[in-house]
């Protein structure tokens, strides 16, 4: 889907596109922004897009991607719950998320394979999200094959200071603008949220970036900071409703505290002939995430309490290349490039706990895992209306767990054919293959390294009337292995191979000071491989659909926006005997302006008041009460529920 930005009938200029994203070109047309991807799922949103949106958590930055949708089935420091594409991606497998060119999934992380935990992001600091769904750009490696999202942050931001109120202690307070180059930002949020154990979220963000040059030939260093503390309500089974209300907890002391500290620095322009971009970064971060999902069935007397826990050095670079050429006649716009990451956890561990105090070591790793990965793309105009870009990709892991090894490579090749435009309407076809990587500690123990995806789509783009465009794109993706949810270990773990297929269709109008976007998709997933249980995939979302209108007339006091999202139902067992419930809520947004520098917004969220649920789960646990009773465990459902109507204010000053 083709996504521009317009404030006050004028584009908000972003940097290019090329030099963050090998698959996406910019070009400016009569003082408006343009952008040619190689796929009709594929797309950009911009600052003013990204401020208009009310957001009850950094992660539904995530949002912007249609299709996506954002959960959370624990406390707020925790990373979010991720939905694309007929996948339950957990927290963020197989959806490649990046930050400033540093990739934000963990691997062999202590809680999930992928972790992409967002909340050191400060919203108002992202200029653009570049995004694409497939494993079709050769530039996507490990995590990518339902998808990525790249967020750009900006070089600089008007000088604003904002304080955020709202119920359940809600409180957050920002400072953010630029100095002689220098920009910074900082983040400070309180939040006990509506749980009966306040959640008593301490968390602070801050940024400081160096700039300078522009963007055909610039650079940047910068510095980000997180830290978090938090108590967490986990999911609850239904059947604990009626003695602790929805918004309960079975562990008062569950919860954790989270850190990223990270430096980077990049540097694009021209050389050789050509365009090169280069980047290099270290992150430093920490997590212990104390968890009860099963309360007491292994562990009647303590609880089934347990701490999941990793210090973490990821030190990476990657550097790219661009030039143009031609063969036969023809001009070839040419890419090519090197990446490289390496993940040091000491230690990485899980180990049985009581109130948070450790009772026993599960396991307890020092883990090394590299790797390095190539590729190149060419795209060749072969007619007016005729575009291929043909690109190929290779990637080598090495993991080392408390000194055993093993290795791996896997090659994957990439193709997108492009014609049109024909009444400015484009044609696209891409296939691929992608991967991602699993857990060092099972690769050691002799689970598959790098698992295979392979994935085709074909689809439109249409202006069909000025200002109003839509997309259409049907898609298929198979896996050599499912990562699935295990409810007891609050991790996941390989599974059988699986194949998805949907539609997407994606629609937007801009008329004057109006914005309206429709995004709607349906998927099927299936295991590929029989079994006795059943073959559907559990937690694939079936559908979804997503609603955004805003309205922000030009000069003018006041703005106003409203949105809405469904998710269709999902199948919590394999035999589809048990299912989710579907959900719909939707949010409202408006504001006014003091003159030219003060401005005040409203935001409610959960507008309707609905009582659903972020997340399901169907597994066995057993109540406190129960297990004092000696009843056998219970298969049930478990649930962390939506938060109530929710307003917050916000006062901003631009000084």
């Amino acid at each position: 889907m083709l996504r521009t930005v317009f404030v006050a009938g004028s584009l908000l200029a972003a940097a290019s596109c090329a030099a963050s994203d090998p698959g996406m070109a910019v070009v400016q047309v009569t003082g408006q922004r343009e952008t040619a991807t190689d796929a009709a799922s594929a797309g950009s949103v911009g600052a003013a897009e990204i401020a208009a949106r009310p957001l009850l958590r950094t992660g539904e930055l995530l949002e912007f991607v249609p299709g996506l949708a954002v959960t959370q089935h624990s406390g707020d420091g925790k990373a979010n719950q991720y939905f694309l594409r007929g996948f339950n991606l957990d927290h963020g497998t197989d959806f490649a998320t990046f930050v400033d060119g540093m990739p934000v999934n963990m691997r062999s992380h202590a809680h999930g394979q992928g972790y992409s935990d967002l909340n050191f992001v400060i919203p108002e600091l992202v200029r653009r999200i570049d995004y694409r769904k497939g494993p079709y750009a050769a530039g996507d490696g490990d995590f990518a094959s339902a998808g990525s999202a790249r967020m750009v942050l900006a070089d600089a931001v008007p000088d604003t200071a904002s304080i955020t109120a709202g119920p359940h202690g809600y409180r957050r307070a920002l400072l953010a603008g630029t100095r002689d180059g220098l920009l910074y930002g900082l983040d400070i949020q309180r939040n006990d949220g509506p749980w009966t154990v306040p959640e008593d979220v301490r968390r602070m963000s801050g940024v400081l970036r160096w700039s300078g040059g522009d963007r055909d030939d610039g650079w940047h260093m910068t510095a980000m900071a997180y830290r978090n503390r938090w108590q967490a309500t986990d999911q609850i089974p239904l059947r604990a409703v009626a003695q602790l209300g929805r918004f309960g907890s079975l562990d008062a002391s569950d919860g954790g505290r989270a850190s990223r500290y990270s430096v980077s620095a990049g540097r694009h322009g021209p050389w050789s002939g050509g365009r090169v971009e280069l980047n290099a970064w270290a992150v430093r971060s920490s997590l212990d995430l104390y968890s009860n999902f099963t309360y007491a069935l292994d562990r009647p007397e303590d609880g089934d309490q347990f701490r999941q826990s990793e210090r973490r050095m990821m030190l990476g670079a990657d550097a790219q290349y661009a030039w143009r050429g031609t063969l036969a006649g023809l001009e070839l716009d040419n890419r090519a490039g090197v990446q490289v990451r390496s993940d040091r956890l000491s230690p990485v561990g899980l180990y049985t706990t009581v109130m948070r105090r450790t009772t026993a070591t599960v396991r307890e790793d020092r883990v090394r895992e590299t790797s390095a990965g190539v590729f190149a793309e060419s795209s060749v105009q072969w007619l007016p209306w005729l575009r291929t870009v043909a690109g190929a990709r290779g990637d080598a892991y090495r993991f080392d767990v408390d000194g055993r090894r093993a290795g791996a490579t896997i090659a994957t090749p990439k193709l997108a054919v492009i014609a049109g435009p024909w009444r400015k309407t484009e044609l696209f076809f891409n296939a691929g293959h992608g991967f991602h990587s699993n857990d060092a500690r099972g690769v050691v123990d002799g689970v598959t390294p790098l698992v295979r995806t392979r994935g085709v789509e074909a689809g439109l783009r249409s202006e069909l009337a000025p200002g109003l465009e839509t997309s259409l794109t049907a898609w298929r993706l198979a896996s050599g292995s499912e990562l699935v949810f295990v409810g007891d270990a609050g991790t996941t773990e390989p599974s059988r191979a699986s194949r998805r297929h949907g539609v997407e269709w994606n629609t937007q109008l801009v008329r004057g000071p109006w914005r309206i976007d429709l995004d709607m998709a349906v998927s099927r997933a299936r295991y590929t491989q029989t079994a006795e249980e059943g073959d559907q995939v559990p937690g694939a979302l079936e559908r979804m659909a997503a609603l955004d209108v805003s309205h922000a007339p030009a000069g003018g006091r006041w703005s106003a926006g409203f949105n809405v999202r469904h998710l269709g139902p999902r199948a919590l067992v394999e035999d589809g005997s048990v299912r989710s419930r579907a959900s719909t809520l939707a949010a409202a947004r408006i504001g006014f302006r003091f003159g030219e520098r003060t401005r005040l917004t409203l935001d409610v969220f959960n507008l309707l008041d609905r009582r659903a649920s972020d997340i399901e789960y169907y597994y066995a646990s057993r109540l406190p009460g129960e297990a004092r009773a000696g009843l056998p465990a219970r298969d049930d459902v478990h649930f962390h529920p939506v938060e109530p109507r929710t307003a917050r204010l916000t006062l901003s000053h631009a000084f």
